[in-house]
């Protein structure tokens, strides 16, 4: 007996000295920072082979897992545009978006004479994540071409374009508009860059009537002559107005809180090998640079360094400094 009660203590004690291992490579949860910067990822095609503007579905897959892995969290655009970033204390958030409607972003099979999601379409792969890992959240902003060249049309599946786009909006994602058909609004007079987003729009609207996309992603990533255009406007009586206005690059956007913030102008991370890579070693070796989540919805935590940093006339929330920590 007193053998057998020795042993448990032995067990007992491992059990605890691994736990304690284990915290330590793992490290301490990140200090609350919510002045931090938050990436905003970029894709296009999900296919094979990888490729300048194409991320193969394993790679894509794993990206997944990496962010994931760091304490990364899935957001809408919506959320963090509405300053609405309600994740677990020492998580950051992390936002997906997907520009030009190509096939491999969602595709529809048959099997069995029913329709399924492709496993290896991005959505697919998003779906299936998200089944595995629902604390990691959903949410992706796709923005579409109505009217492009095949197979760029609205994800290239014509027969169940309504379907696709009622599907995104019923599970969280959102609908962006990327004009009709990528047009370079740099080019263009004052009417037809509103033709080209009103169209944009119009079109959405045919299969689900009721939304608003608030989102643009500028074709090429160049504005208009005057920004006001891609803002807000009408054309042929139908009215857009956006919340922001998303460039093709320029690294990880300024926190909605920050006094740096421009919804007209934020930048993007385009999801390449080498961009994910420097961006993820960028904040592990700038921690104060990181959006780190305090896990109260209302509070904005932020190091007492950076509170020069917030913007003016933050409604409905409470400022707390921290002072402490990294």
């Amino acid at each position: 007996m007193r053998r057998l009660g020795i042993l448990a203590l032995l067990l007992t004690l491992t059990a605890a000295l691994l736990r304690g291992s284990l915290a330590g490579a793992a490290g301490p949860s990140p200090s609350p920072n919510e002045l931090g910067r938050v990436m905003i990822l970029e894709y296009h095609k999900i296919d094979y082979p990888e490729e300048r503007w194409t991320r193969t579905p394993e790679n894509f897959r794993r990206d997944l897992e990496t962010l994931y892995a760091r304490g990364y969290r899935l957001i809408t655009l919506g959320e963090f545009l509405d300053g609405r970033i309600t994740l677990p204390a020492g998580t950051t958030p992390v936002i997906l978006t997907f520009d030009d409607s190509s096939p491999g972003q969602f595709r529809y099979l048959e099997q069995d004479g029913n329709l399924v999601v492709d496993p290896k379409s991005a959505v697919g792969i998003l779906e299936a994540f998200g089944r595995e890992h629902p604390d990691f959240g959903r949410g992706a902003t796709f923005f579409v071409l109505p009217a492009a060249d095949p197979p760029n049309r609205l994800f290239n599946q014509p027969e169940h374009v309504g379907r696709k786009l009622q599907f995104l909006v019923s599970r969280g994602y959102e609908i962006g508009n990327h004009t009709l058909w990528h047009a370079n609004l740099g080019k263009y007079d004052e009417a037809t860059v509103r033709a080209q987003i009103a169209g944009a729009q119009e079109w959405i609207q045919r299969y689900v009537p009721d939304y608003r996309p608030r989102t643009l992603a500028l074709p090429h990533g160049v504005y208009p002559r005057d920004v006001s255009w891609a803002l807000r406007g009408s054309a042929k009586g139908m009215t857009y107005s956006h919340d922001a206005i998303l460039r093709v690059s320029g690294g990880a956007a300024p926190s909605p809180f920050s006094s740096a913030y421009d919804p007209a102008r934020l930048p993007r991370i385009q999801a390449l090998e080498s961009e994910l890579t420097y961006w993820l070693r960028y904040f592990d070796q700038r921690p104060l640079e990181r959006f780190v989540s305090d896990g109260e919805p209302g509070v904005i935590t932020v190091p007492a360094a950076l509170q020069g940093r917030l913007r003016e006339n933050l409604k409905n929330v409470r400022v707390v400094e921290r002072t402490t920590g990294r």
